[in-house]
């Protein structure tokens, strides 16, 4: 009878640790990470640009990556399109409205493991404070021990959006944007 309680509290006491998914902070610094996206320029080439200032956290346990959770903040005011004027546009209330929007985010609120190294993120975008549900396609690049002893994780993921959805109301918001992350994230200590 002992046995069996000492064993089945070994199994609990195991089901529970590897259900504690870890907790990283995005390593924005050194470009470890990055928010691009893209948009079809006039039917003629694709306009596209970045978010240069973002933060980031993500909880992952590689044996049950459905428990783990993703959070965005990007700073509106750091996107870059590498020409001054229509970066200036697209901060303007025809867009993003940076002045009385100056953060966007992204909290996941669920994760469907679709492949060995891919996943479904699912969750609440927010631009403009407008909220949508939309779907993150991520693949789980590696993680493992930095030269410095930092444990690591990185991962890519993409989406793609109608800036009308978010209510901006210029014309060139028509259509689709589509967006890539790509994150490494640091082991918290």
């Amino acid at each position: 009878m002992f046995k069996r309680l000492a064993l089945a509290t070994a199994l609990t006491l195991s089901m529970s640790v590897s259900a504690l998914a870890a907790s990283y902070t995005i390593d924005t610094k050194g470009a470890h990470a990055s928010i691009n996206f893209r948009k079809l320029h006039f039917n003629f080439s694709f306009l596209t640009g970045r978010f240069d200032t973002f933060s980031g956290k993500f909880d992952f346990d590689p044996e049950n990556p459905e428990a783990g959770s993703v959070s965005l903040e990007i700073d509106t005011n750091s996107l870059n399109t590498n020409h001054a004027e229509r970066d200036n546009h697209l901060r303007s209330e025809d867009f993003f409205e940076v002045s009385a929007h100056p953060k966007a985010t992204f909290v996941s609120t669920s994760i469907k493991k679709t492949g060995e190294k891919t996943a479904i993120i699912t969750g609440d975008l927010t631009i403009r404070n407008i909220t949508k549900s939309i779907d993150l396609d991520a693949t789980y690049i590696g993680g493992g021990e930095d030269p410095w002893g930092n444990t690591r994780q990185g991962f890519s993921a993409t989406t793609s959006f109608s800036p009308a959805d978010f209510g901006m109301p210029h014309g060139a918001a028509k259509g689709t944007v589509e967006l890539s992350v790509e994150a490494e994230g640091i082991l918290d200590k």
